[in-house]
């Protein structure tokens, strides 16, 4: 058993890989269903929760944390989900959110440019040259907006398992290749990987039910213990309901809330 998250741009056949895969497998096959899931249940506009984690971020957003929100509550929502085990994601942002989960399996698909501009110029019907002119500009609004939260490049072939060229290899053999990569003993969830990604998915839901209250906030989980850390704690009575939310939680018992002088939004 193991988690799939398909990292691919605009027409780089990753979403028709990702059906091939959950088929052979059986497992479930999520993309921009996952931005749906979100948007319904924190009852916020799925466009604006879309374009939180596609394009890259304005000076406003830097004020107002508007995008940290829209971000936390697809992240939130996302870890949820993937808590079932056996899923196919399929994407934008998916792989930032699974650090130290072992099971899962992190697929980068690409293509040339010269091809997915003459699918985009197909379905727009627009010149195969102003499709690649508007593919270029989706790929560097998904690199900024990794760089500007994150600090790292989607296109950075370290951050992934497997890099898959849609040329040579045909997107049935690249199939073929993440089913059985994802059979091996390395990608087979355990106790202990599960427990990360039951660990980071209520570290999510905690920032997700806090970050309306107090958006400057980092917040970790391990075995019901939960450690939220703030730049601004001087206020006893904001420090007493976060304390008091963050329990509504399910699974947490236990609540620890530091005051830090700067939040690293990398790690």
């Amino acid at each position: 058993m193991a988690i799939i998250t398909i990292s691919r741009g605009s027409f780089s056949h990753g979403r028709d890989v990702a059906e091939m895969v959950s088929e052979e497998l059986g497992y479930q096959c999520v993309g921009r269903e996952m931005i749906l899931e979100a948007s319904r249940e924190f009852n916020i506009p799925d466009i604006r929760l879309e374009r939180a984690i596609h394009d890259a971020p304005s000076i406003l957003d830097s004020f107002t944390y508007g995008r940290e929100r829209y971000i936390a509550y697809f992240e939130a929502a996302f870890l949820k989900y993937l808590k079932r085990d056996n899923v196919v994601y399929h994407g934008l942002a998916g792989h930032f959110f699974l650090k130290g989960v072992a099971h899962a399996l992190k697929v980068r698909i690409i293509a040339d440019p010269e091809e997915r501009a003459g699918l985009e110029a197909a379905r727009e019907n627009i010149s195969p040259e102003a499709a690649l002119k508007m593919l270029k500009k989706d790929d560097q609004e998904r690199q900024k907006w990794s760089k500007s939260l994150y600090g790292i490049d989607t296109g950075d072939s370290s951050l992934y398992d497997l890099v898959i060229h849609i040329r040579k290899i045909g997107k049935k053999e690249a199939a073929e290749i993440i089913c059985h990569t994802a059979g091996l003993e390395n990608f087979q969830t355990t106790y202990d990987s599960q427990k990360a990604l039951e660990n980071l998915a209520m570290a999510a839901e905690v920032k997700a039910a806090l970050i309306d209250l107090k958006p400057d906030l980092r917040v970790t989980a391990a075995n019901g213990n939960v450690r939220i850390e703030t730049k601004n704690a001087d206020n006893p009575e904001i420090l007493a309901e976060m304390e008091e939310i963050a329990r509504r939680v399910p699974g947490v018992e236990n609540v620890e809330i530091k005051f830090i002088r700067k939040v690293d939004w990398t790690d």
